[in-house]
């Protein structure tokens, strides 16, 4: 409690950021021609993505900080699990969709423009955002048929689903592990195919003869690579740890990580590290 102020301040700075930095990507890439490319495209649903992201946390973290009530409705609860899944598993799509353009760009330059063009664009970002959708609906539909009449204390700073199905009451077994059965359906695919692209793009650029070839090739997917470690790499070890109390602070404070950090640190190893944004910052609104 003596750290609630403390804490506030913190991750009132780290929204400020967040939301600052994404809107930020995404108003050049609507506005700078030079940014009107497939993988800008794939960035700038990326950062609204994050910015929907962090905003259905953060601001009930910052408000239960900052008043002391950390009491949650249960439709409340249940709508922030539905909109953090949902958003969670198109990152993950959007992600891999990513990983696979940069896999064309560099693996298959000579037919780039060609496979990626606008229609198939809109395809791949409408197809990420359905399927993120798809898994927490059926399971918000499934856990909408319990009630809650026994504990009502949730062990996190979010309405996690794992948690939420413990406070439920009756049978809950199958529903433990309906969670578990949709992620690896939803997002195991992604993430499969997301680890071959890269697979392959650090191959490509091994067989590269120029240094500075090598070079300029592994930065155009380093940042992303970055982004993807982080994401990918804190959920599984999250949710892959044994469920015991021992592990509940570590999990907390690893759970930050996909749902605070990553979208933080996206505008800033996007934009910070890109040439291309650089020169839309710098340039007037008439010459772009």
């Amino acid at each position: 409690p003596e750290l609630q102020i403390l804490l506030f301040l913190l991750f009132l700075v780290f929204y400020i950021a967040t939301m600052a930095g994404n809107v930020l990507i995404v108003v050049l890439v609507v506005t700078d021609q030079h940014l009107h490319t497939p993988m800008y495209f794939f960035l700038g649903n990326l950062s609204f993505l994050e910015t929907c992201y962090t905003s259905t946390i953060l601001p009930k973290m910052l408000a239960s900080l900052l008043t002391g009530d950390q009491t949650i409705s249960v439709s409340g609860c249940l709508a922030q699990l539905f909109f953090f899944g949902s958003l969670a598993g198109t990152e993950c799509c959007l992600l891999a969709v990513m990983s696979y353009d940069r896999y064309l760009a560099i693996c298959k330059p000579l037919h780039y423009s060609v496979l990626m063009n606008i229609r198939f664009c809109l395809q791949l970002a409408a197809g990420s955002w359905v399927n993120g959708s798809l898994a927490t609906t059926i399971f918000i539909l499934f856990m909408s048929q319990f009630m809650f009449c026994g504990p009502n204390e949730i062990d996190h700073f979010y309405c996690d689903s794992g948690l939420l199905v413990n406070l439920a009451c009756g049978d809950t077994h199958l529903m433990a592990l309906l969670p578990s059965v949709l992620a690896c359906v939803f997002t195991l695919p992604p993430f499969l195919l997301t680890l071959t692209s890269y697979v392959c793009i650090i191959t490509t650029i091994l067989r590269i003869p120029s240094i500075t070839g090598r070079q300029k090739a592994f930065s155009t997917c380093s940042s992303h690579l970055i982004v993807v470690t982080i994401f990918y790499g804190t959920i599984m070890i999250v949710y892959m740890l044994p469920k015991h109390d021992t592990l509940r602070v570590l999990k907390k404070a690893l759970s930050l990580c996909y749902t605070v950090l990553t979208p933080l640190v996206n505008p800033l190893i996007y934009s910070l590290r890109n040439r291309d944004f650089q020169e839309a910052l710098i340039l007037k609104p008439s010459e772009r």
